[in-house]
């Protein structure tokens, strides 16, 4: 008996039902919202047409809030890097490689709270990270409360956290790779570095791309671990961050919801453009 047409979309109904309920029709109201003045609370709301967004672009301390994502942005080159290098070194024969990589992957199974709080211990004065330093003569730091290192502390945080899961995507992609290329090589006498360069680089490119987008949408949309261990104080608001206080400290439930929505369009348009400059490539290993 042949299957009927529609027979795969009934095993897609229960998740596109979620989908829809709890993304798609969210975005709609949260956009409906951006023309209104509604506080947040109150039943009843005026339309203001594009106000919101006349008001959001007018006003410049709005966006200097993105200044912030460079140094998370720079947090993620330096986390796809390390991630890419353990990745390597652990998809070959390493001794105790399995419990490397459990080690290193850990840090992404931790609750984004307990992370924030761990580190608080971590960065105030006299606490670890100062009596580490103080071991090798550097005196103590304000590292949440010097305009010029918390951003740079909490981007470390999220290197810290994230790596682990960048690490095992690009172990995933290594391993997919046909063992008889690196059989072949080495016996041609490449070296390790060789072997990265012409063999696992140009393999798990789509990867490497898909980790790049990440990690810009990611630093544009920065939100717990600054919120929990700063607040946004001291120089660390983040966009998203201005945004819930636009929301639910000053009663602008529109403004904020207008805040989102271009949040979200420059990160559609950001991922548009990289998918442009560095399309998918079929890559055939021979």
């Amino acid at each position: 008996m042949r299957p009927r047409w529609f027979t795969p979309w009934l095993y897609l109904l229960a998740p596109l039902a979620l989908l829809v309920t709890f993304t798609y029709l969210p975005v709609l109201d949260m956009i409906g919202y951006s023309f209104t003045d509604w506080d947040g609370l109150s039943p009843t709301s005026d339309v203001v047409g594009l106000h919101n967004y006349t008001d959001l672009f007018t006003r410049p301390e709005l966006f200097q809030v993105f200044t912030v994502s460079l140094f998370y942005l720079a947090g993620s080159a330096v986390q796809i890097a390390a991630a890419l290098y353990f990745a390597t070194v652990l998809s070959f024969r390493t001794r105790l490689r399995t419990l490397f990589k459990g080690i290193l992957f850990f840090p992404y199974l931790i609750n984004g709270v307990a992370v924030g709080f761990v580190f608080l211990y971590f960065f105030q004065p006299g606490g670890t990270l100062d009596t580490v330093l103080h071991q090798v003569g550097v005196g103590p730091r304000l590292w949440l409360g010097d305009p010029d290192l918390v951003n740079p502390s909490l981007a470390a945080v999220s290197v810290w956290r994230f790596m682990g899961l960048n690490m095992v995507l690009f172990i995933g992609a290594i391993q997919s790779i046909p063992p008889d290329l690196h059989e072949a090589s080495a016996l041609d006498g490449a070296n390790r570095w060789q072997q990265f360069r012409h063999i696992i680089a140009p393999a798990i490119r789509p990867i490497i791309a898909l980790s790049a987008i990440l990690a810009i949408s990611g630093s544009l949309s920065v939100f717990e671990i600054p919120f929990i261990m700063t607040g946004g104080a001291n120089n660390s608001e983040t966009f998203v961050i201005q945004t819930v206080k636009l929301a639910f400290t000053f009663d602008k439930t529109g403004l904020a919801s207008a805040a989102a929505v271009v949040l979200l369009l420059i990160v559609l348009a950001v991922t548009w453009v990289q998918r442009r400059l560095f399309p998918d490539e079929r890559v055939e290993l021979t």
